[in-house]
């Protein structure tokens, strides 16, 4: 529990150094300077900083949404008072809690675990999941003996598992085959999926993979097709995968916030694994095509642009708005933004998320 943070009706009002935003009052007699009410989260915590971590315990929003520098004494109170802050008075300051936590830093790994100061309760926050051994929690609770209330251990439920970020136009891999991820789509329910292409998943590739650091991604299933049309829809299972709804472009990531069929001659953007990411044009909006090993696939999306092998089933997109999922190209070399002669062909989007029920997201 909280208790009420300390107020001084009489609180001195100065100019000092660790003054913050100051307002400029008119009254009835000379002009007074009174703090500005200090409601900026970074300059709450510089001003715990310049404070002192021996002199107080960080910042921190209360229950009612109140922003609190906690501090140790009275005198500090004061002096976040005349920065315009709302001073708590508590037990142990910052350089004390650290301290607990270096120590407990100092144990060998322990998995399952995790501990920080948390400034609003003034402790070292320990959380022990499943699968710690009754060895590993001894050794944890040996520590919090010592150091009485400065530490709180609670037994949560679950295991710690790193998370696998995944925007699109990243690369995957199955079994050795390399392809390019184009968008995280959902259904009504919430339910995530990503894009690729339909050929990427043809003799039996179906289990894929990021492919930078290997992870689990997901697996197709029945929704993909290899002529006439070229898409796949895989979906999400491997664990702690978190699919975001941008595409990494540029070494960045780019928020996409719908889809739409093409228009011809627009510019448009798009993102390999294995070549460049460019900018082109759209010469068709639909056009039929047949590859050299005689697959024909209706109402492709017709551009300007090159792509490699390796860069099959990546976005297509302008702005923020997804468009296409590259198909096949007729590049035979390494790309280069002024190549003109290629051409790259796509799987509209919106064909796919009508057909499924789909959004990106």
């Amino acid at each position: 529990m909280r208790s009420s943070p300390v107020r001084h009706a009489g609180a001195v009002l100065g100019v000092g150094s660790l003054l913050i935003g100051w307002l400029l009052v008119q009254s009835a007699g000379p002009a007074v300077s009174v703090p500005a009410a200090l409601t900026d989260p970074v300059l709450a915590s510089k001003l715990a900083t310049d404070l002192g971590a021996d002199r107080t315990g960080g910042a921190y929003y209360d229950d009612s949404g109140r922003l609190v520098v906690a501090v140790i004494d009275e005198a500090t109170a004061d002096a976040v008072l005349r920065a315009g802050g709302t001073p708590q008075v508590v037990k142990y300051s910052t350089a004390a809690l650290s301290a607990v936590q270096t120590e407990l830093d100092q144990l060998p790994a322990i998995p399952n675990t995790s501990w920080g100061v948390d400034p609003s309760t003034n402790r070292v926050s320990v959380e022990v999941y499943d699968g710690v051994s009754a060895a590993d929690r001894a050794r944890i609770e040996a520590i919090a003996a010592k150091r009485g209330d400065a530490v709180q251990i609670e037994k949560l439920p679950g295991t710690l598992k790193a998370t696998v970020d995944m925007p699109g136009g990243v690369g995957i891999s199955s079994s050795g085959r390399v392809c390019t991820a184009a968008f995280n789509v959902q259904n009504s329910d919430g339910d995530k999926f990503f894009l690729t292409a339909g050929h990427c998943v043809t003799g039996g590739y179906r289990t894929w993979r990021k492919r930078t650091g290997n992870a689990l991604l997901g697996v197709a299933t029945s929704r993909w097709q290899f002529g006439p049309s070229d898409y796949a829809v895989i979906d999400y299972t491997g664990p702690g995968v978190v699919a975001y709804g941008t595409v990494f472009y540029d070494s960045a990531h780019h928020q996409i916030t719908g889809s739409r069929y093409v228009s011809d001659g627009e510019p448009v953007k798009r993102v390999g694994t294995i070549s460049k990411d460019l900018v082109g044009t759209v010469l068709l909006p639909s056009t039929t095509v047949t590859y050299q090993d005689g697959t024909r696939l209706d109402y492709m999306i017709k551009t300007s642009l090159c792509a490699q092998s390796g860069d099959s089933g990546g976005p297509l997109f302008s702005g923020t708005t997804a468009l296409g999922i590259t198909s096949g190209s007729t590049t035979n070399r390494a790309c280069d933004s002024s190549v003109s002669d290629d051409r790259t062909f796509y799987e509209p989007v919106q064909a796919v998320l009508n057909q499924y029920g789909l959004k990106v997201f």
